[in-house]
């Protein structure tokens, strides 16, 4: 038993390590070959690095992570070592990969346009490979998620647009030019749904099903609700073969979300029984949502005027 969760939790560390470096160095091509050399802050410490970089000559990698670093301590302080550990090891690796892959990576110079589109897909794909493992490049990301945690009304994803759009916005004074932040813009976007489509899929309603079998099912749903953010069931069941009552606890998560749900799990309890299934399709807040036609949809009024 022992040994096959020291061999489960090396395995999941290999994995992380890989998907951390490989997102790290696509990270870095979108950094170094398109976004950079072309003026395009695209939001966060990313795009405040490259202005640095361009007024100062400073290494952008080392700008991010410097930066970062109050912020991994403020997140320590906040939530935890456990909150922070990926983000930091992901946000180390990265920095270190923009700096120096950028010493041999050419750097490209044409179509503003071709820049801003493929710096958006290969820094989609390398935050989606990090993302993935749970783990972030930390910046607005870290920023919105502490300030949300300590202040619960506040949405992650609009307080991230926020900042974002103050770096764009700022890219205009730093270059002095009015197209760089349009490009930002449509690097941002192509990020966004790089990411999406890397870590769900083309679909947001797909993801997977878990059931959990625990004595201690309170403290396990209550772990998840806080740190994954997910809503949890809880049913009503009998062992079968003991006749004991007790719980059994329903998730919906995506993907991504699963090795997060197991950590928190075995934390809490080594024993646990889980069981995890495809969910070909998910519909409700934090997935899919479906629209609802009113009587004054286009839809309706097509099939009325049929």
């Amino acid at each position: 038993m022992v040994c096959r969760k020291r061999s489960r939790r090396i395995k999941a560390l290999v994995l992380d390590g890989g998907f951390f470096v490989a997102g790290g160095v696509l990270f870095a091509v979108s950094v170094n070959v398109f976004t950079a050399p072309n003026n395009i802050a695209p939001g966060g410490l990313t795009g405040v690095g490259t202005m640095l970089h361009y007024l100062f000559g400073t290494p952008i990698g080392t700008t991010m992570l410097l930066i970062n670093i109050p912020l991994f301590i403020w997140g320590f302080l906040a939530r935890g070592s456990k909150f922070i550990v990926r983000t930091a090891v992901a946000t180390v690796i990265s920095s270190i990969a923009i700096d120096t892959l950028a010493l041999w990576l050419p750097a490209y110079r044409g179509d503003m346009m071709l820049a801003a589109l493929f710096g958006g897909v290969f820094s989609g794909l390398g935050l989606g490979l990090i993302f993935m493992r749970g783990g972030t490049t930390g910046g607005t990301d870290l920023i919105a998620t502490l300030i949300a945690w300590r202040f619960r009304h506040v949405s992650i994803g609009k307080l991230v647009l926020a900042i974002d759009m103050l770096v764009v916005l700022a890219s205009a004074l730093v270059y002095r030019n009015y197209e760089s932040p349009l490009y930002a813009v449509v690097t941002i976007f192509t990020t966004s749904k790089v990411i999406d489509a890397t870590m769900y899929g083309t679909d947001s309603g797909i993801g997977k099903m878990m059931f959990i079998i625990s004595p201690k099912t309170k403290e396990i749903a209550q772990q998840i609700m806080e740190d994954v953010e997910r809503g949890v069931t809880q049913l009503k069941a009998r062992g079968g073969y003991s006749g004991v009552e007790g719980e059994v606890l329903l998730c919906a998560v995506r993907r991504q979300e699963v090795h997060r749900v197991h950590d928190i799990v075995y934390s809490v309890d080594p024993g646990a029984f889980i069981i995890v299934g495809e969910a070909g399709e998910i519909t409700g807040e934090g997935f899919r949502i479906r629209k609802q036609e009113g009587k004054g949809s286009p839809r309706r009024r097509q099939a009325k005027n049929a």
